[in-house]
């Protein structure tokens, strides 16, 4: 009896919590609407083609397909490890990611400090607009600008360093394999600066008013203010950033790399995944390729972790 009245009780309170669930989704359908092309987008291009994982264990053949191809284990991942040039890639990868992750990653952090400092409303938006241009520009067209700026005949670069006797002949910068991974982050850091800065000046465009006006009441400057008030209250922006940033340290990424390589550079220019390109794909080793990137994708996601547990640990602000 007492069953059946505890389950003549609940069964109201469930159907009362199911239509409060269809309610909202009708009145939240808008929205709804909204986020599933993201989530198709989501399916369709990120884990559907997760199916091809298994290339990398397989010596895979284009005409037996996916699943008829022999397995091969571990073979790939160990060839690209024993490859003789696997040294020299990974030392031209770590080096230009931690160079643009300790020069790189601040950038955008001061830029945006330094932006919400302008009083001027039309000089702040026109700084504003020309510091997210680049972004918006390929690799291709902005490598190729980089280029013509460095370019040892009739680059402006060189023209003013000629004019000014700085140096009595042109500098071939792209011939000199010790300045490229300068010039790399530099060039990353001009087409990115603006773009990344975005999400920063939101951070700092919702701090308190009123922090602010006690700290002026206290007799703080502008850098006072900025370093007592503005840069504790984005820390925790700034650490997600960081872990984002030290979980894609093996990304360099492809376009700009191969935009800017030249023989006389290539030494220190041969990343990891130009280097897949090169040998996985231009000649067609598919489950080789497959291995490296996966391996990519293993390292990435324990640094992730890492970088996300020891934040935790030292700033309590992490990613989960």
């Amino acid at each position: 009896m007492e069953r059946t009245l505890e389950a003549g009780h609940r069964a109201p309170a469930s159907g009362t919590e199911g239509t409060g669930r269809r309610s909202r989704w009708k009145s939240q359908f808008a929205l709804q609407s909204m986020v599933w092309p993201g989530l198709l987008f989501l399916i369709v291009f990120s884990y559907v083609p997760m199916y091809g994982i298994l290339i990398a264990f397989k010596n895979f053949d284009l005409f037996l397909g996916v699943m008829d191809s022999p397995w091969a284990g571990f073979s790939h991942f160990r060839e690209f490890l024993t490859d003789p040039n696997f040294m020299n890639v990974l030392r031209n990868t770590l080096a230009m990611n931690l160079l643009a992750l300790f020069l790189g990653f601040p950038a955008p952090i001061l830029f945006a400090l330094l932006l919400n400092e302008l009083t001027g409303v039309r000089f702040k938006r026109f700084v504003q607009t020309v510091s997210y241009l680049p972004h918006f520009v390929s690799w291709v067209i902005f490598g190729g600008l980089i280029l013509t700026v460095l370019s040892p005949s009739n680059g402006i670069l060189n023209l003013l360093i000629v004019k000014l006797h700085i140096s009595d002949e042109p500098i071939n910068f792209m011939g000199n394999p010790e300045l490229f991974w300068i010039i790399m982050v530099g060039a990353e850091m001009l087409k990115g600066i603006g773009w990344g800065a975005i999400i920063y000046i939101a951070a700092i465009a919702g701090v308190d008013p009123e922090l602010h006006e006690a700290a002026t009441i206290d007799g703080a400057g502008r850098l006072q203010r900025m370093r007592y008030v503005t840069v504790p209250s984005i820390m925790g922006t700034i650490v997600i950033m960081l872990i984002f940033a030290v979980s894609s340290i093996l990304n360099t990424g492809f376009e700009q790399i191969m935009v800017m390589q030249n023989p006389l550079n290539l030494d220190v220019s041969e990343t990891i995944d130009t280097y897949v390109y090169k040998v996985g794909l231009q000649q067609m080793r598919y489950s080789y390729s497959t291995a490296v990137g996966l391996a990519k994708s293993l390292v990435a996601l324990v640094l992730l972790f890492g970088a996300n547990y020891v934040s935790r640990k030292l700033t309590n602000n992490s990613l989960f």
